[in-house]
C-alpha cells in the first residue's frame, strides 16, 4: 500500500493561518467549506458545495428528515385525488423572497420547470406529468399521466440538484445560463457585495423568513430557526491552514477536517469532533464510456478488481477501522438495499495476461484529479498507483475542481484533451435506492460518463415497478449484479463524514452542513 504520509507530502508545505478580521457586533459563525463553489446556481451543477450554499439562500417545497422521509416544508400540506393522478401542493402563507416579493405558486412552477430540465429525477417527474400549473397564488397542481408516488422525494431530495424555489423572473430566464442573482426565500440572504470568488461568501439572517410552526428540525425538514446574524464561508484548500485557523478561533467550523489533523484537534478542549452525516461518504471512480480504454467493459472490470477499496478509504480516513468500510457495493452500506450480490468481481485476476485478454494495448488512461479537494486528491493518488501497478499506463492531470467539472463534459479522445476517469465522493444518502442513485444508470447521460446499458435500465425499472419490499430487494440485488458486469462506475469504499466545530457554538443538525439551529453556546 502506498505510504499515506508520502501522499500528504505531495500536497505542498503547510501555510501559516491567515489573520481573519471579525465582523463587529452580532453573532457570526465562520465556516470552512470543503471546496469553493465554482457555480452558485443550484440548478446548474451537482456539486455538494453548491447544494450546501443553496440551502442557506433557497427553500424547498419538501424537506428530508433524519429518517429520509419527505415532509412538507414551504407547504401547508398536499393532497392527492383522481387515483393519484392529481397532486395539489398548498403553499404556507406569508412567505417572501429576499427581494421583498411574495412567494407565489407561479414562482414555484417556474422553479420546478427550470430544475427539472437538468435533474435526473426531475426529468422523470416531468415525463410523468401531463400538466403543471399554478391554480391560485398558493396552489401548485400536477396533473399526471400515471401515478407517481415519488413526487415528494423528487422535490425534497438532498442529493444532486436541489429543487430550489426562486422568483419567476429568475427561474423563467435563459435555461442555458446560470441565474445572475442569488434570490431565494431561505433563512439567509446572500451578500453579493461581499462575495470574493474562490475566497469568501457571506450570508446574513433574513429577517422576514417564516419558519414552519410545527415539527422538529431534522435534516432539511422542520422549523428553520435562525440564531446567527451572519455566516461567513472562508475557503481554505490547505488543511494545515484550516486546522490552525480553527484552533486559534479565527474560524468556528471546519466542514471536513483532514484525518491526519484529527489527533491534534481532539486534544483541544475548545473543539468538538463529531459525525456530520451518519451515512458517510462513498468514494467512486467515474469512467468515460465513450472514449479510450474505459469504453471497454472488460477493461472496466479489471480496473474494478485492481483497486483496493481498503487502500483508498485508509488514505482518506486513516487506519482506525471505525472510520471506514470496504466491500462496498452500489448501495449505501447498512441500508435496506445493500447486499453482497455480484461482489466476486472484486477478486477477479487482473495481471498482465488478463489485461491482454481484455484487449488492453497500452493506451493512456487519463485520470482527472481535483488538486483543491484534499480527500479526493489523496484517494486519486492511491487509484493512480493501483492502476499503474496493475499494468495500465496512467496519466494524472491535476487541476482545480471547477476545471474537472468542465473537463468531464469533453467527449473527445484522450489525445484531444479527453479523459478516462475521475474520483467522486457521494454522501450515502445519494445511494439509498435506484430512485435517488443518479449514477447507477445506463441511459447515456453525462453525469455517468455516457454509460449505455439497457440491462441496468431494465433492472432499475423493475425496482420502480416492484409491488413490495421483498420484490424491491430482489430487483436491487439483480441491479447490482448487472452493475458489476457492465460497471457504470467503480465503487471505492465508504468513510465516516466527520466535522470539527468550536465548542462555543451548539445546535448542529446532523446531515448536511446547515446553519439554522446553530447558536452561540
Amino acid at each position: 500500500m502506498i505510504n499515506r504520509r508520502q501522499i500528504l507530502a505531495l500536497g505542498g508545505a503547510a501555510l501559516a493561518a491567515p489573520r481573519l478580521a471579525r465582523a463587529a457586533g452580532g453573532s457570526v459563525l465562520r465556516f470552512v467549506p470543503h471546496a469553493s463553489p465554482a457555480v452558485l446556481d443550484p440548478t446548474w451543477n451537482t456539486a455538494y458545495v453548491t447544494r450546501n450554499h443553496a440551502y442557506l439562500v433557497f427553500d424547498t417545497l419538501f424537506g428530508q428528515d433524519a429518517a429520509f422521509r419527505y415532509q412538507p416544508q414551504m407547504l401547508d400540506g398536499f393532497e392527492t385525488t383522481d387515483g393519484g393522478l392529481r397532486w395539489t401542493l398548498r403553499l404556507r402563507e406569508g412567505q417572501k423572497f429576499h427581494d421583498g416579493t411574495p412567494v407565489l405558486a407561479r414562482d414555484c412552477v417556474a422553479s420546478i420547470r427550470r430544475w427539472a430540465r437538468r435533474d435526473d429525477i426531475g426529468r422523470a417527474l416531468m415525463a410523468a406529468t401531463d400538466e403543471l400549473l399554478a391554480a391560485s397564488d398558493r396552489d401548485i397542481v400536477f396533473r399526471l399521466k400515471r401515478p407517481y408516488p415519488l413526487l415528494p422525494m423528487a422535490l425534497g431530495k438532498t442529493c444532486l440538484m436541489t429543487a430550489a424555489m426562486m422568483p419567476e423572473r429568475l427561474a423563467a430566464g435563459d435555461p442555458d445560463r446560470p441565474i445572475a442573482e442569488m434570490v431565494g426565500s431561505g433563512p439567509f440572504r446572500f451578500k453579493p457585495d461581499e462575495y470574493v470568488a474562490n475566497s469568501r461568501l457571506v450570508y446574513e439572517k433574513f429577517a422576514d423568513y417564516r419558519p414552519r410552526e410545527t415539527g422538529s428540525a431534522e435534516g432539511t425538514a422542520g422549523p428553520k430557526h435562525v440564531a446567527l446574524d451572519r455566516v461567513e464561508w472562508v475557503v481554505m484548500p490547505d488543511p494545515s491552514t484550516a486546522s490552525a485557523a480553527l484552533q486559534s478561533g479565527e474560524v468556528d467550523w471546519w466542514e471536513q477536517p483532514h484525518s491526519d489533523m484529527l489527533p491534534l484537534l481532539r486534544r483541544s478542549r475548545r473543539l468538538r469532533i463529531g459525525t456530520l452525516d451518519p451515512t458517510g461518504y462513498i468514494a467512486s471512480l467515474r469512467v468515460n464510456h465513450l472514449q479510450g480504454p474505459t469504453a471497454n467493459p472488460a477493461i472496466r472490470r479489471l480496473m474494478l478488481a485492481a483497486i483496493s477499496q481498503r487502500d483508498v478509504v485508509m488514505a482518506m480516513a486513516g487506519t482506525e477501522p471505525t472510520l471506514w468500510r470496504e466491500r462496498v457495493g452500489f448501495f449505501c452500506p447498512g441500508t435496506e438495499l445493500a447486499s453482497e450480490a455480484g461482489m466476486s468481481a472484486l477478486e477477479a485476476p487482473h495481471d498482465a495476461a488478463a489485461l491482454a485478454a481484455a484487449g488492453y494495448r497500452g493506451e493512456t488512461l487519463r485520470l482527472l484529479v481535483p488538486g483543491d479537494l484534499p480527500l479526493n486528491q489523496l484517494a486519486s493518488t492511491v487509484v493512480a498507483d493501483a492502476l499503474d501497478r496493475a499494468g495500465f499506463k496512467v496519466d494524472v492531470a491535476t487541476m482545480d475542481f471547477g476545471s474537472v467539472l468542465q473537463r468531464r463534459m469533453k467527449q473527445e479522445p484522450i489525445d484531444q484533451g479527453g479523459w478516462s476517469a475521475w474520483l467522486v465522493l457521494n454522501a450515502g444518502t445519494d445511494q439509498l435506492n435506484p430512485g435517488v442513485h443518479a449514477t447507477l444508470r445506463g441511459d447515456g447521460s453525462l453525469g455517468n460518463g455516457w454509460c449505455r446499458s439497457p440491462e441496468i435500465e431494465a433492472a432499475r425499472d423493475a425496482w420502480f415497478a416492484a409491488p413490495d419490499a421483498t420484490a424491491q430487494l430482489d430487483a436491487a440485488r439483480r441491479l447490482q449484479e448487472i452493475a458489476y458486469t457492465d460497471v457504470p462506475y467503480i465503487p471505492l469504499g465508504q468513510t465516516a463524514m466527520l466535522t470539527a466545530m468550536r465548542s462555543n457554538f451548539t445546535g448542529m443538525i446532523p446531515g448536511l452542513p446547515v446553519f439554522w439551529g446553530l447558536r452561540p453556546a
